[in-house]
């Protein structure tokens, strides 16, 4: 009788205990991440998932969030980031967890570590506020076995690069990224990514890439990438998908007509977007490809031969009138380690306060400077708004920082790292009305999740995890600016991560629950 009046007990104590919540957010405006309507309802959270969505849940909770008159979804998802060595340097990822995102995907542009097993391990051990998800990247891989040459590789090369691509598919990455306008990616043939990108394929990978261009022969490579994709028969993700250049403003329609052609042949290709005018990359992507094989010591040898000198001049100077430009002033330095007093200035206003001529032979000789003492990151000021507005409206859009976790007041960098999803929600949602409420949060969360095969992630879900952001889209504000980036957005006023409260009433509770997520094929 005792025994089973004990045992009575115990299920009842189980029962009652079972059913309560760790965080209840009552009152919100649900949008759920697919892209339907919102509704009323509240949200329980407990054991990082999510375990009642409904009206009037009567569940006990440690924590009760109200949400009356704010937005309650899915956590923001960035495909497109470069947290790379700053992940050491900030692990509150605080520009990212006041934008609204809760996982990131990096290792993009063909830019990632080489041994993916040990950085997983890393990102395991520092712990982040963010979950971190990440790409196998060419670039690296190749420069690992061939150093920066160009040249092919031989078969013993070529079957090193597999072997460590098939490594990192195996410890977990989502997929295969290159960079075809770096060194030395920018070496590579078509068929080499092929054999690699086909590895990945084998682990359910995505085939991601920074083309070989986005300005003048922009056509021929998103052909490239939707080439590779249905060769290797996997998804293709085209990264910040752009029109570089004025006299390639308004060739939208053919550059997303060959995305969309794609699709309707049956190809899983999509692009994400930073919803800015501006790009920021290296200074080197200036100079023609040849001019930076073999790395820095080549590079400042070349920078000394006459015969060099002039053709790599004559081809800065070629470019530059092909935009219909007489200054460099569209290019902004946003990190030169070797003179940091000239962050945040152009190419031509260096060159002036060098007391050099305004002209722009001047200027070509202020870039061979700053290439000479080990490059810088720039801000390039060469988009249209009617462009960006038109890529901005396309369904199977992403939209993505192409940024990295700052240290506030470091550097001049692009806003992009603060503020891309407030951004899109106040401008192109609230005061264009170009795209709806819903539409946004949908590319900003399911989209990324299904791409990029995130379990359980992207969906506000009964049994998936507890990434939330909750925001006024009254209030919600980006106010990094290209003059001042280093500014948090505004209007989220809670960021939950595997059901911990990361940001409270707008403020970060230094919570680090972050986690690794990784690819399908990880074994």
């Amino acid at each position: 009788m005792k025994f089973l009046l004990s045992s009575f007990l115990l299920f009842i104590y189980q029962l009652t205990f079972a059913q309560q919540a760790d965080i209840i957010i009552k009152n919100g405006k649900i949008i759920d991440g697919t892209g339907n309507g919102w509704f009323y309802a509240d949200v329980a959270i407990k054991n990082s998932k999510i375990i009642s969505i409904q009206k009037n849940i009567q569940l006990k909770a440690t924590t009760i969030i109200d949400a009356k008159g704010l937005v309650v979804a899915p956590g923001f998802i960035d495909v497109h980031t470069h947290i790379e060595d700053d992940e050491v340097k900030n692990p509150l990822a605080t520009n990212f967890i006041y934008d609204g995102v809760t996982t990131v995907i990096t290792g993009n542009c063909g830019l990632s570590r080489v041994d993916l097993k040990k950085y997983f391990h890393l990102i395991d051990s520092i712990k982040l506020s963010i979950n971190v998800a990440g790409l196998i990247g060419h670039n690296d891989v190749r420069e690992f076995v061939m150093g920066k040459a160009n040249r092919e590789p031989t078969a013993k090369e070529m079957q090193q690069m597999e072997n460590i691509v098939t490594n990192a598919m195996k410890a977990g990455a989502v997929g295969f990224s290159t960079g075809l306008i770096y060194t030395p990616g920018n070496y590579s043939k078509t068929d080499e990514i092929i054999k690699l990108a086909k590895i990945a394929a084998q682990y359910s990978g995505v085939y991601a890439t920074h083309m070989r261009s986005e300005g003048d022969s922009i056509s021929f490579a998103i052909e490239e990438a939707i080439n590779i994709g249905r060769t290797c028969n996997m998804p293709v993700e085209i990264s910040h998908f752009k029109l570089s250049g004025q006299n390639n403003w308004g060739r939208g329609k053919e550059t997303l007509g060959l995305v969309k052609a794609a699709r309707e042949q049956g190809l899983d290709v999509n692009i994400d977007q930073y919803p800015y005018t501006a790009a920021s990359t290296t200074i080197s992507t200036l100079f023609p490809d040849w001019a930076l094989a073999n790395g820095q010591d080549s590079i400042n040898a070349r920078l000394k031969r006459m015969k060099d000198k002039t053709e790599i001049a004559d081809f800065l100077m070629m470019r530059l009138r092909k935009r219909g430009l007489e200054h460099f002033d569209y290019a902004v330095v946003a990190n030169y380690p070797a003179d940091p007093s000239l962050n945040g200035k152009s190419i031509q206003q260096i060159n002036l306060l060098k007391g050099r001529k305004d002209s722009l032979t001047e200027e070509v000789k202020t870039i061979f400077e700053i290439m000479h003492n080990g490059g810088a990151s720039c801000v390039f000021h060469g988009m249209s708004e009617d462009d960006v507005r038109y890529f901005v409206q396309y369904p199977f859009n992403m939209f993505a920082s192409d940024g990295t976790i700052r240290v506030m007041n470091v550097g001049v960098p692009h806003p992009r790292s603060y503020g891309t999803n407030a951004r899109v929600l106040a401008k192109y949602v609230r005061e264009e009305n170009l795209i709806s409420l819903e539409e946004a949060i949908r590319r900003m969360t399911s989209l990324p999740a299904q791409k990029f095969s995130l379990k359980n992630r992207g969906l506000l879900k009964e049994g998936f995890a507890a990434d939330i952001v909750i925001f006024n889209e009254s209030t919600i504000q980006d106010n990094s600016t290209f003059a001042k980036p280093h500014q948090y957005s505004t209007g989220i006023d809670y960021v939950i991560v595997n059901g911990v409260i990361t940001l409270d009433k707008g403020k970060h509770t230094n919570a680090k629950k972050g986690v690794v997520l990784y690819g399908l094929g990880r074994q």
